[in-house]
């Protein structure tokens, strides 16, 4: 079933893990993709991947620092002049930073990693926003984590950012739903993407297969979660069936998520 058919999903951190797993399942669904990554020769081999599965497949790939405001202000007009409209848009990019106490953290990294998964996450907001309520038709999916429902060891700035994008999604559903516009986050739990591999090399750099078997074991499921099950989630709070889901920032995270309390 083509539930996107004619539908334009716009899609940031594109390049590779969750955002790349969502344009595969977008374009299984019939939509016509606009991907956005700062990695440019990700973004190539992703669309000529891409439409070598999907014959006839529109893609539009273009290179953008999410950091950057005009940079966003850019993507967010470049895609109306190809397609004419946003229909979905998952505002999906964003780092972790690194590992460390909240005394020693890194300034400039603590910086770059608001910049982006904050900062970033707003201005593809702000750009988008007035468009779908033009239209009076929108799904918004922004990218928090279980770092947004919790806190995370040596993490601060992560966690801090990803709350944020949770406040984020609340209040833009509050402003907008009356225009036919749903917001809705994902927090997801570790999942098989290369940010997280590399988090797993920072806890055990000797055997980063190690620490992943033991985060494993906490976690209801006993294994961790591909990238294919969060974009089947994210893909149908971009269809037009989610029309009464808003505001909601929905763990995905194999159930672990229950053992932290109430979120």
């Amino acid at each position: 079933m083509k539930n996107f058919e004619k539908n334009v999903i716009l899609i940031t951190g594109a390049g590779m893990g969750l955002g790349l797993a969502t344009a595969w399942e977008a374009a299984a669904l019939g939509a016509k993709l606009v991907l956005v990554d700062y990695n440019e020769e990700a973004l190539q081999k992703a669309k000529s991947d891409l439409t070598k599965d999907y014959s006839g497949l529109e893609v539009l790939i273009i290179k953008a620092d999410v950091s950057k405001e005009e940079e966003v202000k850019a993507y967010v007009n470049e895609t109306i002049e190809k397609f004419g409209q946003i229909d979905g848009f998952y505002n999906n990019a964003g780092i972790e930073g690194k590992q460390a106490s909240i005394t020693e953290y890194d300034i400039d990294i603590f910086k770059k990693v608001v910049d982006i998964n904050l900062m970033g996450v707003y201005y593809g907001l702000r750009y988008v926003l007035p468009h779908m309520q033009e239209r009076k038709y929108g799904r918004i999916v922004n990218v928090a984590s279980v770092g947004g429902i919790r806190g995370v060891m040596n993490q601060m700035p992560y966690v801090a950012s990803k709350h944020a994008v949770s406040g984020m999604t609340k209040n833009t559903a509050l402003e907008y739903a009356q225009y036919g516009i749903t917001s809705n986050a994902i927090a997801p739990g570790a999942i098989l993407t290369p940010m997280v591999a590399e988090a797993f090399k920072q806890v055990n750099p000797a055997d980063p297969q190690a620490a992943e078997k033991d985060y494993a074991q906490a976690n209801p499921a006993k294994r961790l979660g591909l990238p294919a099950e969060v974009a089947k989630v994210v893909c149908f709070l971009l269809s037009k069936d989610c029309s009464y889901v808003n505001g909601q920032t929905i763990a995905i995270d194999g159930g672990q998520s229950n053992s932290y309390g109430n979120v």
